[in-house]
């Protein structure tokens, strides 16, 4: 496992504006930062009695998921129609893929449409790069999860999550806990944690659910989670990705538990004020205790709320960075 090459004339127009959300890798700091800024400011939409901005009125947003997720898709949703936007949500795992459509048939189906972005969600890593490689041009592409790859939006929720709480990275020691192997949310949390300037950030799993050269992305390994989790100031567990495992990567999910599973006691070696955080779904009793999961220090829940945020937050820069290069090749043509 290596980081990806960097995909910045992909993901950005050519003022370095957001046109596609892709991956985290090859943002810089400076980016990531702007995205979490504007979340920051869709927070408050949240909390008012009319929750609308208009800032994609009269746009269309098509959600694309040809794996299930409940929480991302909800989410999506209701980021898109928070700023005004259309929305359409196809199932594709339970439609047209299943008759044998390729990705590009695919494709060329939802142009058709005239939707102005697709959130893709899919079980092969790379497909949200194929989509925005092969798209027309002016429609943004949001990658809602790609294979063992990239999930960028809960990445950079779970980066809001902790600067809300904490303030910022520079000082803090972050634990990411489980299945590594198999997990793009710890594939993004890690980069983006390394970009925002994170000095201690470790990954604690057996040795069984590490990937190889996962120290290329500057993170201590722990295949003891008492030494793992000393003093750290961010836990975040991650959900065994059963329907991904093939042969016996585990012995059991009881063994797991006994051994990775965070219960009150472990989170004592923690500090006093660290945060507990969590994907979702919760596998309770497998990955994390009922106690821990509802105590004081999870902020589960909070990253639900800031997810929104969060997308609203993608949509709309990714947006305007579409309508930015679409005005640029406009001025461009105009000159020839």
């Amino acid at each position: 496992m290596t980081p990806t090459a960097a995909k910045r004339p992909l993901q950005l127009n050519e003022q370095g504006q957001l046109c596609h959300f892709l991956t985290l890798d090859g943002l810089s700091r400076e980016l990531l930062t702007e995205l979490l800024d504007t979340a920051d400011s869709f927070l408050e939409v949240g909390a008012r009695a009319v929750k609308k901005v208009p800032l994609l009125r009269g746009k269309t947003v098509c959600n694309v998921f040809f794996e299930n997720s409940t929480r991302t898709r909800t989410t999506f949703e209701l980021a898109a129609q928070r700023l005004s936007a259309d929305v359409i949500t196809l199932n594709v795992s339970t439609s047209s893929t299943s008759k044998g459509e390729t990705l590009f048939d695919t494709l060329r189906n939802l142009e058709a449409m005239a939707a102005d972005m697709f959130v893709v969600r899919h079980a092969d890593s790379g497909a949200a790069h194929f989509i925005a490689e092969h798209v027309c041009p002016n429609v943004a592409i949001i990658n809602g999860g790609d294979g063992r790859h990239a999930h960028p939006t809960q990445g950079m929720l779970d980066m809001l999550t902790i600067r809300r709480h904490k303030g910022g990275f520079e000082n803090l020691s972050v634990a990411i806990v489980g299945d590594i192997l198999h997990s793009r949310v710890a594939r993004s949390n890690m980069l983006a944690l390394k970009t925002l300037g994170c000095p201690d950030i470790r990954v604690v799993a057996p040795k069984t659910l590490l990937p190889i050269g996962i120290e290329q992305y500057g993170v201590r390994v722990f295949t003891d989670l008492a030494e793992g989790l000393k003093d750290v100031d961010v836990v975040i567990m991650l959900r065994l990705q059963r329907e991904r495992m093939q042969g016996g990567l585990l012995p059991s999910e009881g063994e797991f538990y006994k051994l990775f599973g965070l219960t009150e006691q472990r989170l004592q070696l923690a500090k006093p004020d660290a945060l507990v955080m969590h994907p979702g779904p919760i596998n309770r009793g497998v990955e994390i205790e009922s106690a821990v999961a509802d105590g004081p220090q999870s902020v589960i829940l909070n990253q639900v709320t800031y997810g929104i945020a969060v997308r609203m937050a993608v949509l709309s820069m990714a947006m305007s960075g579409q309508t930015a290069q679409r005005q640029l090749n406009q001025d461009s043509e105009e000159q020839n």
